[in-house]
């Protein structure tokens, strides 16, 4: 295994700053983005951008997304399946992690495909300019419209319950009786079987997809009963299978696992006839959140599951399959720190003492919905020493709305920036307007480029979907 980077010993913000002990350092596991730097203010750089600068230029809280580190994770990826896998691949980006044009526009010109949960996530991609061909819909519980948004698309469904089966059967038939439809009829629905592998791996309970009791996919019982309606159905295609284990994974055995599960699915899926030639595997693999975190490189995760693939294969006597892959943390995560103008400060005697931040559980509500933890610095006085150790505090009405429980930083005032590391998944698109919070901006950074490709929101627009009944009105306001 690759040694993971050892923060500098200096007690300083500048610890976290990337230390690169490989000459293809992987994203993922760096706590900050590949271009951090301490520049001559002493203040944080990505990207070749000031991040104090930032804050004074777009507002805070601001989500920083770094482009060098997002496409390099896309090349590493998709390299690296070219490496080691002797058949076809194809990566795609698991964009529930961070849904939006600009970051869908950015993997894509990396030839990555788009991994879809929605029809607003496909909408999305779409208008970003993703090739139809490469997106795939996912969803447990996707709705007649969303389904008939993909199919008119020409995307590819995973399909994840009987219901999904009936429903693709019936937009199948409804083209079919339509006039003006008689084009699309004649090409099959284009599909993926989601099955569940009964795989467990070590993470939060809440992220864990692969095992018996989910509410995702086929279960393996139900196979033979799958397969045999598909093969009866000529509006379907069905060209692969799918499975997924879970999230913020560093086991490499789990997917190691996975991959002959997979292969023994596939051969008895060619018993029905069906095309099988896809191979979806999911994705999972972690990122470093903390100094403690471990994660194997994205190289060395793609060379267990190819070398998996292809001994399953080998063994089974199958032809190996088109490749796929779905990661999203380990893409987008370590890309993106997340600015917040620091606030006042409360002591309680004997047990802590708090730090305010403008934002909190509505641009991260990982922290409170996860106890998720992370690493913090201040962007302005990145070498002084951590002199303190406090409970970072989000602004909103909630106990619980604590982005950093416990965060060594130096000495500070109302004004200084904090930045939180490894925001770039499932912050923003988990994000809310709760206590009527706008939601931030967030800007692209790219060799001295700041380019904002989410504009922050206003308090008309908390208010621009509200309706208020005539009668409520005041007429004496």
């Amino acid at each position: 295994m690759v040694s993971t980077p050892v923060p500098a010993l200096d007690n300083s913000g500048r610890q976290y700053l990337p230390n690169f002990d490989t000459a293809t350092p992987s994203p993922n596991q760096y706590l900050l983005p590949l271009t951090a730097r301490n520049n001559e203010h002493d203040h944080l750089e990505i990207g070749g951008c000031d991040v104090a600068t930032l804050v004074e230029q777009f507002g805070s809280p601001l989500y920083i997304l770094d482009e060098e580190t997002l496409r390099t994770a896309c090349r590493q990826y998709r390299d690296a399946f070219s490496k080691y896998y002797p058949g076809e691949s194809l990566v795609i980006y698991a964009s529930k992690a961070w849904n939006c044009l600009a970051v869908c526009a950015v993997v894509a010109s990396e030839g990555l495909g788009l991994d879809v949960v929605s029809g607003g996530e496909l909408y999305t991609a779409l208008q970003a300019g993703v090739p139809a061909d490469t997106i795939y819909l996912h969803g447990n519980n996707k709705s007649v419209e969303e389904l008939a948004l993909a199919v008119s698309a020409g995307c590819t469904i995973v399909v994840d319950n009987w219901h999904e089966l009936q429903n693709l059967v019936a937009i199948a038939a409804d083209s079919e009786t339509s006039e003006t439809s008689e084009t699309a009829a004649a090409q099959p629905i284009r599909i993926l079987l989601r099955l569940t592998p009964g795989i467990e791996c070590h993470t939060h309970e809440y992220i864990r997809t692969g095992h018996l009791d989910s509410k995702f996919g086929f279960d393996p019982e139900q196979l033979d009963e799958v397969f045999a309606y598909v093969s009866q159905q000529p509006a379907l295609l069905c060209v692969g299978l799918h499975a997924h284990i879970g999230s913020q994974i560093f086991e490499l055995q789990a997917h190691q696992d996975l991959t002959g599960v997979m292969v023994q699915w596939l051969a008895k899926a060619t018993q029905y006839g069906l095309p099988i030639s896809e191979l979806d595997i999911g994705g999972g693999l972690g990122i470093r959140y903390t100094e403690s975190d471990d994660p194997p490189s994205i190289d060395e995760w793609v060379k267990v599951v190819c070398e998996g693939i292809i001994r399953a294969c080998e063994q089974q006597g199958v032809a190996l399959p088109r490749l796929i892959s779905e990661p999203g943390r380990s893409l987008i995560g370590p890309a993106c720190v997340t600015a917040y103008r620091m606030g006042g400060q409360k002591t309680v005697p004997g047990i802590r003492t708090y730090v305010t931040v403008d934002g909190g559980m509505s641009d991260n509500p990982r922290p409170i919905t996860y106890q998720s933890v992370y690493r913090a610095l201040v962007a302005n006085k990145l070498s002084a020493p951590l002199t303190e150790s406090v409970a970072i505090a989000g602004k909103h009405c909630e106990s619980g709305d604590i982005v950093i429980k416990q965060a060594q930083i130096p000495a500070t005032q109302p004004g200084d920036v904090l930045v939180v590391m490894g925001t770039g998944a499932y912050n923003y698109s988990m994000s809310s307007n709760y206590n009527r919070l706008p939601r931030p901006a967030a800007v692209l950074v790219n060799q001295g480029d700041a380019s904002l490709i989410l504009q922050r929101e206003t308090v008309e627009d908390l208010t621009r979907q509200d309706r208020l009944p005539e009668r409520l009105i005041r007429r004496d306001a």
